[in-house]
Parts: structure tokens; C-alpha cells; sequence
């Protein structure tokens, strides 16, 4: 198992970050792909067509998103934080993810550079 810790700038204030990555329709707008979300801890959530599925833990409004990311029958709850703290640019994105399959690493390293937090940026500078 391994963990992955990175930092992401986006071009948008805290509170819609948090809108983002949260509402069901402002996930379909920026994923382009059916999601299931809900702000309710302990609701199951379904990302990208269910590529991406698991259960919501905690949430701070506008400030922290905690969920549980399912891989399959393992053990130990794969744990994901996301802390959104204010950034002259907008919003500094403070990733967090615990108990990555090792098998799995570098495609979920992959998945949050390029199409969670990267597609995340591009929304909001249009590219």
C-alpha cells in the first residue's frame, strides 16, 4: 500500500471548488460523465461512470472533503482528503490519499494529475 500527498492550484475561489467537487451538477459539467453525489456522510458516491466509486465520510463546507474509495476487497479503507485552503490564485487543493494498491499506484497518481485535478483546472481557465 502507499500513500500519494500533493498540492494543486485552481483558478477559482474555495467555495466553488468545493461546489465542484460536490454537487452532482457541477461534477457532470467538468467530468463530462454521469455522477452520483451526495453531501450526506455515509452516502455512496459513483464518479465517471463508476470508474471511480466509494463512500462520503466527512465534509466541511467549502474547506474538506473525506471519503472512502473502494479497490476491490481490500482490507484497509483506501482514505481520501481533500483540504481547500485560499490561495492568491484562487485556491490552494491539498490532496491526500492513503492506502493506494500498489498495483494501482500509478494509475491513480496519474488519474489526479490529469483528469480529477486536471481537468478540474482546465473548467476553470477554459482551456
Amino acid at each position: 500500500m502507499k500513500d500519494f500527498k500533493k498540492y494543486y492550484t485552481i483558478p477559482a475561489a474555495p467555495e466553488e471548488v468545493y461546489l465542484a467537487l460536490t454537487n452532482p451538477a457541477t461534477l457532470h459539467l467538468w467530468t463530462g460523465d454521469e455522477v452520483e453525489m451526495s453531501t450526506e456522510p455515509g452516502s455512496e458516491f459513483s464518479l465517471w461512470d463508476g470508474s471511480i466509486v466509494g463512500k462520503n465520510l466527512e465534509f466541511e463546507e467549502g474547506k474538506k472533503i473525506v471519503q472512502q474509495w473502494y479497490f476491490g476487497d481490500q482490507d484497509t479503507a483506501s482514505i481520501v482528503t481533500i483540504k481547500l485552503h485560499p490561495h492568491k490564485q484562487g485556491t490552494s487543493a491539498e490532496l491526500h490519499h492513503t492506502n493506494i494498491p500498489d498495483a494501482d499506484y500509478e494509475d491513480m497518481v496519474d488519474g489526479w494529475n490529469t483528469t480529477y485535478f486536471g481537468d478540474l483546472i482546465d473548467f476553470y481557465t477554459g482551456e
